[in-house]
């Protein structure tokens, strides 16, 4: 009888350490298809970038508005991020309104139009595609715009990579209150346009993140190195998301020449913000019979 024991006993150990062999496995398996990486990851990534901000006084600036929003590690482990981005002109030129899906880690996005979620278009890190019944529907750049919502929503998590360059400005008063102010520029060839702009104005107390001046230098709307006029964007009724604050209204203006608010063009509202780190790395491939937008 105590030999019974001792084989049945063995008998449920092994069985035992096979299932959860089995269910670490399936995880493991779970885990790959992901689109969320290891945190393993996310924390080199961190450390290099904390070590390379506070570097200078301009990347410091940077780090502390990145504290201030919830923190870079937060941002990557989050996961992938969702949310409604209505662009509105106050004027000529086109309404873009679109549900979207971002990974953030590879800048990888897909778009649904708001009004029609069939027609769909979006960027796979080395391609843009677009995939509905008549492709000219869109009255905008599709490639361009794939990642232009994220780009602005995100600031100041996305200035952590390669080829940004940080400039610490004087102070810069909007509306006769004194932020820091930091100059983002690219180095040649990071992104389709790296000629591009940023001067952001970061309060002194919270280190949040309260305007943006820009300039659009995409080779497709400007040849030969031109650039629009600058705008400013102020940021407006902020909300935390599982730890993050983001900006959820945006009102643009043309800059006037002494660096306030001139015209009021555009209005942005961003809404259903929400963090989705169960999304498949599959949910960012180009769907069958997508067409792939060549060029710029």
């Amino acid at each position: 009888m105590k030999y019974f024991s001792i084989v049945f006993l063995t008998v449920i150990t092994l069985i035992s350490c096979h299932q959860k062999s089995a269910d670490v496995s399936a995880k493991t398996e779970a885990d790959s298809q992901k689109a969320l990486v290891p945190q393993t990851w996310i924390k080199e990534r961190v450390t290099k970038a904390k070590a390379s901000l506070q570097s200078s006084e301009a990347g410091q600036i940077i780090w502390q508005a990145m504290e201030a929003a919830g923190e870079l590690e937060k941002w990557y482990a989050n996961g992938p991020i969702s949310f409604q981005f209505d662009y509105m002109p106050r004027g000529e030129g086109a309404r873009r309104n679109s549900t979207q899906i971002v990974d953030t880690w590879n800048n990888k996005a897909v778009h649904r139009d708001f009004e029609d979620p069939t027609a769909m278009y979006g960027w796979n890190g080395e391609e843009a595609w677009v995939s509905m019944k008549d492709t000219a529907s869109f009255e905008y750049n599709l490639r361009f715009w794939a990642l232009t919502p994220i780009f602005f929503l995100a600031q100041p998590f996305n200035f952590d990579g390669e080829g940004v360059k940080l400039q610490k400005l004087d102070d810069k008063k909007l509306n006769d209150i004194a932020y820091d102010a930091v100059k983002i520029t690219f180095a040649p060839g990071t992104g389709d346009a790296s000629g591009d702009y940023y001067i952001n104005y970061y309060d002194k107390k919270t280190h949040q993140l309260a305007a943006i001046r820009y300039i659009v230098s995409y080779p497709k709307y400007f040849k030969n190195g031109g650039h629009s006029p600058e705008k400013t964007m102020t940021l407006h009724d902020f909300v935390t998301v599982s730890g993050i604050t983001l900006p959820t209204a945006y009102k643009t203006y043309m800059t006037a020449e002494d660096e306030n608010l001139g015209e009021y063009v555009t209005d942005i509202t961003v809404s259903n913000i929400q963090f989705a780190p169960e999304t498949k790395k599959e949910t960012f491939d180009i769907p069958e019979g997508a067409h792939i937008i060549d060029g710029l």
